[in-house]
């Protein structure tokens, strides 16, 4: 079974293991509320979608800085998560990711986003999730959440009738947002994680020295641009193999024959050290 397969399989599981609270949806349909919820896992997957168990690092380090208390329980989640993996958990187990994945494969054009774009999540992170929250003790980020917007906002309305009548402006700049980012999902290849994600801005930051990434054997490595090919968030393996932008899906490893990528554990200048002489 190829490294793909085993991508959709565990994107599967990442999509329902976190969201397997059933007994919202066929009691009051109130959230869940038990001790689970303060667990925080290293996916966009929010709070209030309504068979959620746990909650979303984004959300919750809002949370911290609106009581006005560091999040230092998130933040050591997090880089726990990054100093291992890097961004792994964004190309194998984060729902919004997969569902990113699933609705570029809606047959339409595509575009392809230009690198600027890529900038824009760590204003996102700076501004959203850490500054305006203390400022103004409001969870900015999570007002225009797609991720919330799509499997929290949208659900709640449909199985809580009583929530239409209060509905505001709020709520519908939260549809807007989250209209256009599925829109910009069919057609650009994880839109959302490549130009808007603190998440992925935030653990993006290790992938250059997480025990676990790609190494690149030059000497394997036969420059037919296959891994560039596939990537689903436009990088080059071959000019920056740990880039930022890299979410660990592993297709680049998977599509390439000549077994010059591979993912790696240890120091990476060791490793790449011991590959070269091979």
């Amino acid at each position: 079974m190829n490294v793909s397969i085993w991508r959709r399989i565990v994107q599967v599981l990442g999509l329902i293991l976190p969201n397997s609270y059933f007994q919202v949806f066929i009691k009051d349909g109130s959230l869940y509320q038990g001790n689970l919820k303060g667990v925080v896992l290293p996916i966009l997957n929010c709070y209030s979608t309504p068979s959620a168990y746990a909650s979303c690092p984004m959300g919750s380090m809002q949370h911290f800085f609106v009581i006005q208390a560091f999040p230092a329980y998130v933040l050591g989640i997090l880089g726990v998560v990054g100093i291992t993996i890097g961004r792994l958990t964004c190309g194998w187990i984060c729902p919004f990711g997969f569902i990113q994945d699933l609705l570029h494969k809606i047959p339409t054009p595509k575009i392809k986003l230009h690198k600027f774009f890529s900038y824009i999540k760590y204003a996102v992170l700076v501004f959203m999730v850490f500054l305006l929250p203390v400022l103004f003790e409001e969870t900015f980020f999570c007002k225009f959440c797609p991720a919330g917007g799509l499997t929290g906002g949208i659900p709640q309305v449909l199985m809580n009738p009583p929530l239409r009548e209060i509905l505001g402006w709020l709520y519908i700049q939260k549809m807007i947002v989250t209209g256009l980012i599925v829109v910009f999902s069919i057609l650009i290849s994880r839109f959302f994680c490549r130009t808007f994600c603190p998440l992925g801005a935030l653990l993006g930051l290790f992938n250059s020295s997480s025990i676990f990434h790609l190494q690149l054997n030059k000497i394997k490595c036969v420059n037919c641009k296959k891994c560039s090919k596939v990537c689903p968030v436009g990088i080059d393996p071959l000019v920056n193999t740990n880039s930022p932008e890299c979410i660990r899906c592993l297709e680049c490893v998977n599509v390439c024959k000549f077994d010059a990528l591979k993912f790696k554990q240890g120091v990476k200048g060791k490793v790449l050290k011991q590959e070269v002489q091979i």
